[in-house]
């Protein structure tokens, strides 16, 4: 199960590695061409299509890797337990939150699967689709984060002396 989560979280870097390239060389290629006065329309929104992807599963990189921005003011004084707990709540509120992004997300996608791209062949709802795709992703990550804090949180426990287990 680690090697297919370890997995999953690589071929999404790479994907979105290769997802910003792309979008840094279209923008690139769109004002090349606009001052050569040639109009490609189709490119700005490809490069769109590649900008909400990559800003998605970007965020869900970060998540993972624990580089968003944190605020630890109110909780930082807090014991080590109470901070654990709170910890849990707040990555149960984020799972919660990514949920109904998941359940609404994909309800829309499916509502504008008929919209397409003016200047290319595919389906609009393929943006709606990077935030469900990085929300699901983000969900496991948050399973896995709120598994590490209990399992750590039960260690903790285990290294107190005997009698004191519970106790802060």
């Amino acid at each position: 199960m680690r090697a297919l989560y370890r997995s999953l979280c690589k071929a999404e870097t790479v994907l979105c590695g290769v997802g910003f390239i792309g979008l840094v060389f279209l923008v690139f290629l769109s004002a090349i061409l606009r001052f050569f006065r040639v109009s490609m329309a189709w490119n700005i929104d490809a490069a769109m299509l590649l900008l909400a992807w990559t800003a998605f599963l970007g965020a869900d990189i970060a998540y993972r890797s624990g580089q968003l921005l944190g605020i630890d003011l109110v909780t930082r004084n807090l014991p080590k337990t109470m901070q654990k707990i709170c910890e849990i709540f707040l990555f149960l509120i984020i799972l919660f939150a990514l949920t109904v992004i998941v359940f609404f997300g994909i309800r829309l996608a499916a509502a504008e699967w008929i919209r397409r791209y003016q200047s290319m062949p595919i389906p609009y709802s393929l943006v709606t689709l990077s935030i469900v795709v990085a929300a699901a992703s983000m969900i496991l990550s948050t399973i896995l984060k709120i598994k590490r804090c209990i399992l750590s949180f039960n260690k903790d426990d285990a290294e107190k002396p005997a009698g004191q287990a519970g106790l802060t």
